[in-house]
């Protein structure tokens, strides 16, 4: 798919031979999915412990069952036998070697909005585990920080509320963002990361096709 947008094209460009940009991140380009899955394979240390939050960019990749081929520990929550033992799960992810995310959104001055009900994946982003890798598809890129969050709210938060089952939102219903704030909502936590402390510690890996939502 065309991604002829003039914001979309300098994201691109700016990130396309990798290393530290403006906001600290240690940003790359690649142009499919099968180098997006080859990137994050390459910048995970074998000694690395991984975990993720929910993404659907990287279950779409395959990566988590690339990184078991590649006998690389794993912190799985959904092998958890119970809630107690999934809620550890969740607290031994903020502490791994790597963490796996995608992004709601990111502006094309390279501001990551992502938006939580539980917070364990914006909690890793901010604090925790050594690094972090973001992989996103260029459909996450929405112009300027505005638009970013529009994106997060409007889009990408209905269709993950869609996701589950007996969910009681307006948006699960019609698909359309009503800035809820009942006891089912899942933007809980709305964060925008504009600069990486410690310098590179986030690496974010932007594909040229469309991934997640």
């Amino acid at each position: 798919m065309s991604h002829g947008c003039k914001h979309e094209d300098a994201v691109r460009q700016g990130w396309s031979a990798g290393g530290e940009g403006a906001g600290n991140f240690e940003a790359y380009y690649v142009s499919t999915a099968a180098e997006a899955v080859e990137k994050v394979v390459e910048l995970i240390p074998k000694e690395h412990t991984v975990s993720w939050g929910g993404t659907a960019t990287v279950d779409a990749l395959g990566i988590k069952q690339r990184l078991a081929q590649e006998c690389i520990a794993l912190i799985d929550r959904d092998t958890a036998q119970t809630p107690q033992e999934r809620q550890e799960m969740l607290k031994k992810a903020l502490t791994c070697g790597t963490f796996l995310m995608s992004s709601n959104a990111i502006s094309a001055d390279g501001q990551l909005v992502n938006i939580d009900g539980t917070g364990n994946r914006v909690a890793a982003l901010c604090f925790g585990p050594e690094q972090v890798i973001v992989v996103a598809g260029m459909n996450k890129v929405a112009g300027d920080l505005e638009g970013a969050m529009r994106r997060a709210r409007e889009v990408a938060a209905p269709v993950n509320a869609q996701r589950f089952a007996g969910l009681k939102t307006p948006c699960s219903v019609t698909g359309l963002c009503a800035d809820c704030t009942g006891p089912d909502s899942i933007c809980c936590q709305i964060v925008t990361t504009r600069i990486c402390r410690p310098a590179g510690r986030i690496k974010v890996v932007l594909v040229g096709e469309e991934l997640g939502f």
